[in-house]
């Protein structure tokens, strides 16, 4: 299994984001991560991605524990945070450049990123520059940059047009034909357009 969770329970103070949760998710599949806003849905992709701890309960990606193998998990996950953090004032390269020297990864990956998430004509651009579209494909190629064998996404396709919508559902599909795709929404539009299957939460 790409990813297994097991009787995951987040606490905020007494406030319960998670309850018990189990799921698992079968490598090089794409599944949607359906539920209202304020369910839970971002603290479990935090909890997968070493971001936070649980409370209760274990969880593993690639079988590495996000309690005991932090390192391992980090290195195996490639996660797109619902409000995509960038550094507006770079230009895409040089962006994406820097976060590979943080990686370890070598600079041909990038030029790599770039042409698999349609960045090319953008590269030489500011990203304060970009549409919004744009910006979540940034997101992406930093998220693949190291090669992960599992992508993490959150609410990816928030606030896109029709037109961009169409492109990172594509997009989406296509990494899901060779990684694990674990992509949260409240739309169920999206789930119907990109997913294998749901899990409601």
């Amino acid at each position: 299994m790409a990813i297994e969770v097991k009787h995951i329970t987040k606490l905020y103070g007494k406030q319960k984001a998670l309850d018990d949760v189990s799921f698992s998710i079968k490598q090089a599949e794409i599944v949607g991560f359906l539920g209202p806003n304020g369910a839970g849905k971002s603290t479990m992709m935090k909890i997968l991605t070493t971001y936070l701890p649980p409370n209760e309960g274990e969880a593993k990606v690639n079988t590495h524990s996000v309690s005991k193998d932090k390192k391992l998990v980090q290195q195996s996950v490639g996660y797109l945070p619902e409000h995509n953090p960038l550094y507006t004032e770079l230009y895409v390269k040089e962006y994406l450049n820097f976060n590979a020297e943080i990686y370890g990864t070598s600079k041909s990956r990038v030029d790599d990123v770039i042409k698999t998430t349609g960045l090319t004509p953008e590269a030489h651009k500011k990203i304060g520059q970009l549409s919004k579209g744009y910006r979540q494909r940034v997101g992406l190629a930093n998220a693949l940059l190291h090669a992960p064998e599992v992508l993490i996404l959150d609410e990816p396709t928030t606030g896109l047009d029709p037109n961009q919508l169409v492109d990172i559902r594509a997009l989406i599909r296509e990494m899901g034909k060779t990684k694990t795709v674990f992509l949260s929404t409240h739309i169920m539009q999206e789930v119907e357009a990109m997913c294998d299957r749901v899990i409601i939460i």
